[in-house]
């Protein structure tokens, strides 16, 4: 009876991976997906609108416009790749915005719909307008790629049962917003950590050097900035932009496989 009772489990949990399963944007990679974008793009949009009330915004005029003009070259850059695919649709509702912290962590991030946030412990080690380049185009394709998406469904079925979004924002608000946060590379300041898988990373770093590109800066740039990364964290506990974002030498040995595909994108 207990054989037959776990053969129906597994059969009920390949049911609604198959039926939730949807394919990430360009590479044709299938992934789990359970939750509907719109609920998504709420929910980034409200917690968005939450973090920068409770964290400090940086004053410095050229910090900030310095994150605000590679963002939105790196913006344009996607909304242009996409509408040569087609998949154009794939970015409604995303309303781009781009926000410096004052913070020591050496971290970036971007949620669903284009929210993006630098902190501006991350900037030393940028160093110049291309390697911001690198960081933006790499967090953003984690968004575009619906990464975060992923790894929240995936955190929904293991941790809460699978429920739906919206029914575990009812019953357990503050454990879905740890996801959530979590889930889109924010989870550092709460203790909670969702990886990126290697495959999401590689997708991360194979799109991101496409639209960087495409913006008009050198991926080459991102050799130089992923060897800064590697030695900044020798010696020393890995920054947070590096806890779920393995800084090897496998990963550059990768970028530099795909780098003739980004040149063929890169006008200077």
């Amino acid at each position: 009876m207990k054989k037959q009772h776990l053969f129906v489990t597994i059969i009920l949990f390949m049911s609604l991976f198959l039926s939730s399963c949807s394919t990430v944007p360009i590479t044709g990679r299938k992934q789990l997906d359970l939750i509907p974008d719109n609920q998504m793009l709420s929910m980034s949009f409200s917690q968005y609108d939450q973090f920068l009330k409770d964290n400090k915004e940086s004053t410095n005029r050229r910090d900030i416009n310095l994150v605000n003009k590679v963002g939105r070259k790196i913006a344009d850059a996607v909304e242009k790749y996409f509408t040569e695919k087609n998949l154009s649709s794939q970015l409604d509702g995303y309303k781009w915005e781009f926000h410096v912290i004052d913070s020591k962590q050496v971290n970036a991030w971007c949620m669903p719909g284009g929210k993006v946030v630098v902190y501006t412990g991350i900037l030393p080690l940028t160093k110049n307008e291309a390697g911001l380049a690198v960081v933006l185009a790499h967090e953003i394709a984690h968004a575009v790629a619906k990464h975060g998406n992923e790894r929240m469904s995936q955190a929904l079925l293991t941790q809460l049962g699978g429920v739906a979004l919206s029914q575990a924002i009812k019953n357990k608000p503050q454990e879905t917003q740890n996801i959530f946060m979590a889930a889109f590379g924010v989870g550092a300041q709460l203790g909670v950590l969702l990886p990126f898988s290697r495959t999401q990373e590689s997708e991360a770093d194979h799109l991101g050097l496409i639209f960087m590109a495409i913006a008009g800066y050198n991926p080459n740039e991102a050799l130089n900035f992923w060897q800064r990364m590697a030695e900044a964290q020798k010696g020393n506990a890995p920054p947070e932009f590096l806890s779920d974002h393995p800084s090897d030498q496998s990963r550059i040995e990768d970028i530099k496989n795909e780098m003739p595909e980004a040149m063929t994108y890169y006008r200077k």
